[in-house]
């Protein structure tokens, strides 16, 4: 068994379309106390692969996401480590070259449509620009491509909704422009952060299928960034599961859900309720808070909350370790004959 600091895939001698290597972001000001958000984090992306980035809310999954796109900002931030895209460390470029490589390489979908579009212009100009800016067209050629892709996403009426401003339109529907503003240009690495989280169950669904066709038909590699698991068994090939700034367990999709490692993971599966669990059975809960850790120097951030705490959880930091087909990163990882590994939704089947 060997230790490793990052997850690498599971693909030995391909070139990852995305390789990020010990990546770090620390903000901070001068004289202030700083916080590291992102903590060495290492994975890959394989072309046309779709990866999951899975974990509570301020685990640091969107800034990993942010880091990536070249959009955290410059100030109070430090950012170290190395993000390749098809060869070249995103980090190292302008913020010339990093514009034109997002909307026309890598793309982005946000988690709030609200804010993510501009309320003074209408949807058929946010759309067309896209496609204007990295493709040689007239603007009525851009305007004409901007209605095919919001039919392409399940807009009724699209070319009376090119007109449209975003308050006009459900929100299930800004979310789709999103989804076309994203994929107008067919790239190659297409980010979706909590693309669904904005929007009630039924929709929830509607767009994550309209996402997952979309994705298929353009052989775009996926960065699904989730709280929900549901949704990473839904569109995923392999998941890394994110606590603290720190991937804790990476692998695949089907294992993760059969026989989680982690307590953190088997702690968000069992938080899924299940369909056939008995009536009036009481939810299962993480106890304690996100905010409730120990650094990462010390020992397991998650002690605090882990209900198969050991002595060196809190005196020792645990390595990434190697088990093949996953990484998992606990001093006492769960086994086949724990209860724990029993309670998995509906959803993994």
């Amino acid at each position: 068994m060997t230790r490793t600091t990052g997850t690498t895939g599971n693909h030995p001698g391909r070139e990852p379309l995305l390789a990020v290597r010990d990546l770090r972001v620390e903000f901070g000001l001068r004289g202030q106390r700083s916080t590291q958000a992102v903590d060495g984090v290492t994975f890959d992306i394989q072309p046309g692969e779709h990866v999951g980035l899975v974990g509570e809310s301020g685990s640091g999954k969107s800034v990993t996401s942010l880091a990536v796109m070249g959009l955290l900002p410059r100030r109070g931030v430090r950012t170290s480590g190395e993000v390749r895209y098809d060869g070249r460390n995103l980090l190292d470029l302008g913020q010339s070259a990093m514009s034109k490589l997002r909307g026309r390489d890598i793309a982005m979908v946000f988690q709030d449509p609200m804010t993510s579009l501009n309320p003074v212009v209408t949807v058929g100009v946010q759309v067309a620009e896209v496609i204007s800016r990295h493709n040689d067209v007239s603007k009525k050629e851009a305007r004409d491509r901007a209605g095919d892709l919001l039919k392409r996403v399940g807009i009724p009426d699209p070319v009376r909704r090119l007109k449209e401003y975003p308050h006009q339109l459900s929100g299930g529907m800004r979310q789709r422009v999103l989804i076309a503003i994203a994929l107008a240009c067919n790239p190659r690495l297409l980010i979706a952060d909590e693309p669904t989280t904005a929007l009630d169950v039924t929709i929830q669904a509607q767009v994550l299928e309209v996402l997952k066709e979309l994705v298929a038909e353009t052989d775009a590699a996926l960065l699904m960034i989730t709280h929900d698991l549901g949704v990473v068994a839904g569109l995923c090939d392999r998941v890394n599961v994110m606590y603290s700034g720190r991937i804790v367990e990476s692998t695949t999709r089907d294992v993760l859900f059969s026989q989680p490692r982690h307590p953190y993971t088997g702690g968000l599966l069992r938080s899924i309720p299940r369909l056939d669990s008995p009536r009036g059975e009481p939810l299962h809960a993480i106890p304690g808070s996100p905010t409730s850790t120990l650094p990462w120097t010390q020992g397991c951030a998650f002690a605090p909350r882990c209900e198969r705490v050991v002595a060196a959880c809190t005196d020792q930091p645990p390595a990434l370790t190697d088990e093949g087909i996953r990484h998992v990163r606990c001093h006492h990882p769960l086994e086949p004959t724990d209860p724990v590994t029993d309670a998995r939704s509906e959803v993994a089947r």
